[in-house]
Parts: structure tokens; sequence; C-alpha cells
């Protein structure tokens, strides 16, 4: 069996680790990506030909040349969750199986959210800075968390794990998801526009689809308490840049955070990023060794079930994938 790990050698560091690779390399006959950027399509093509699997990194595309000129094509296995950029059409069209990895990076982004609350509560970044040019930062008063209140956007399994940190920090916690049923006792459910009138830190974890494009827009900054801040640890695409600027700008919001935005790879804008009321990581909130270990072995089990003639857990389009009648899997 021919595999082909699309990661960079940096992102092979970062997000698939000598274990997991180790464990790929016992199943299989391994081909790594050599290049610094990722594959383009092309280079996909020509790199996965003979190829029975692609692992493939997030940044890159599964367009629907892949799986029109790799006929021996079996599985493309997505080492993310996000497979937005995978033609499930062309892969269903094709026959090949497409898979995506669970999330395993709960309480590393909930524990960034965390650290975001206190840096903007307590002008952290802002005094290090200052201290690092040679200069006195100036004394304001903070924040105290434990007296304040925290409005959650997203009710998942993120939204859940900070809800309980930032309880435990003694917040007041509201929280929003018209799909969800919250039965924590310590969480407030309430409307989006009682939230966002109530909380005085607003952090988006709504899911990213065509109904939340640009769903913190003008409207929804407007509705938020003079002074608070926002913070943005889902989707760039679920905010409206330019009203967070013009909100920032004219001192309704106190300040922002973002681990992502609409810069390629999710990465906050740099012009949002480089502002000094914001706070900007280049998208490392699932960049743990716990959050990347358990994605990594997500695709290595895989790839086990895979090869022991089972469909495996992740699979997306498992009724499409005829090609798997190659490895004896019945779907």
């Amino acid at each position: 069996m021919r595999i082909l790990l699309t990661h960079t050698p940096e992102a092979l560091r970062n997000y698939y680790g000598d274990e997991a690779l180790a464990a790929l390399r016992g199943l299989g006959d391994v081909k790594l990506h050599k290049g610094d950027t990722p594959l383009t399509t092309e280079e996909l093509i020509a790199q996965a030909r003979g190829c029975d699997m692609i692992v493939s990194d997030r940044q890159t595309p599964g367009d629907a040349a892949v799986f029109e000129q790799l006929p021996n094509l079996v599985a493309f296995l997505r080492c993310a969750m996000d497979i937005r950029n995978i033609d499930r059409a062309a892969a269903d069209q094709a026959g090949v199986l497409v898979t995506r990895a669970t999330a395993g990076f709960m309480d590393s982004v909930a524990e960034l959210a965390v650290g975001m609350l206190v840096d903007l509560a307590r002008g952290v970044s802002a005094a290090v800075t200052a201290y690092r040019n040679g200069e006195t930062p100036p004394i304001h008063m903070g924040i105290q968390l434990s007296r304040s209140s925290i409005g959650i956007i997203g009710y998942g399994a993120i939204g859940r794990r900070v809800a309980k940190l930032a309880h435990a920090m003694g917040m007041s916690v509201l929280a929003s998801d018209p799909l969800v049923q919250i039965t924590d006792p310590h969480v407030k459910q309430v409307t989006l526009n009682h939230l966002l009138h109530d909380a005085k830190f607003v952090v988006c974890l709504a899911p990213a689809n065509a109904q939340t494009e640009k769903l913190m827009d003008a409207r929804i900054f407007a509705a938020m308490q003079p002074g608070s801040y926002f913070i943005n640890l889902a989707r760039g695409e679920l905010v409206d840049e330019a009203a967070l600027a013009e909100a920032l700008d004219s001192g309704h919001l106190a300040g922002a955070a973002m681990d992502v935005g609409r810069a390629p790879d999710q990465m906050p804008s740099p012009i949002l990023a480089k502002r000094k009321d914001v706070i900007a990581t280049p998208h490392i909130g699932g960049l743990t060794p716990e959050a990347v270990s358990h994605q990594a072995f997500d695709t290595v089990k895989q790839v086990e079930a895979l090869r022991a003639g089972r469909v495996p857990e992740g699979a997306v389009n498992a009724a499409a994938a005829n090609r798997l009648a190659r490895l004896g899997v019945k779907v």
C-alpha cells in the first residue's frame, strides 16, 4: 500500500510528529513531500501517481482533477476537520473515499481563550511590548474576570469547555446557540441580542457555513456593550472585518483578540493584527502536542481500518466510495 503524506517538512514537525509518522510507515510505503510550500493541484497529482491513499494537510486542496487523474487513488484522508477545499462531488463521482479527523483540540483552543481573556482584561501584551521597546507602559485599571461576564456564541465542544473554564474563574457565563439545548446549570442560555447586551467579553465559536458568513457584522458589534471585547477563535469567515475595524476605531469596542482571520490558511488579517488594540496569534489554537497527535493518529487509525477491510471513522462519503472494493472494504 502506497501513501502520500502531503505535509511540508515544517508542517510535518508541527502537525504530524515522529510517532504518528512511524505508525503510518508501519502500515504502508509512505512518500513524503519534500518541498517548503503546500502542494498545488498539479504537484499533488504528480506526486500521488501510483498511490492508494493521500494523507493531506489542511492547506492542500482536493480539487476535481485529483480524483479524475489518479485512477489508483482509493482514499483522500484529511488530517484536520476542515474539508471545505476538497471537491466532495468529484470524489463521489470518482468513487474515492474522503475522511476527516475528529476534534482533539478542545482543551487547547479553550486554554488559548483564557489566555486572551486575561490579556485583554489586564493589558499584558501592551505592557510587554512597551517594555521591550525600552518604554515604560502606562498604568491602566484592569478588569477582574471573576466579577465579569462572558458571552459564548456557539455552544459546541469548544464552547462547552470555555464555559467550564470561565465559570471556574468566577465569570458569569452566557451562551447563545439556536441548535443546542444547554443543560449546564452554570451557563445561562440567552438570545444573541441578550448576550451582546450583557457580556463584557464576547467569544465567537460558531460553525462556519453559508448561514454564518459575516455573522459578526456592524449591527452585531453595535449591539455589544460599549467598552466590551471581542474574541474570535472559530473562523475568519464569521467576521465582517471592516465592521470590526470601525467598531474599534470608534472606541465602541475596547479591544479584540483573534487566532483566525481572512488571510491565507485562516491567519489573522495583517491590517487587524497590527493594531495596538488587537491581540493576534497565527492560527495556533490547536497547536499543542496533544491536539496534533490526536488528529495525526486519527489518520493512522483510518489507514488501519482500511487495511483491515473496514470503513474508517471519519468517512464522509462511504456510500459513494466504490473504489474501496479494491481493498476488500464492504460499504
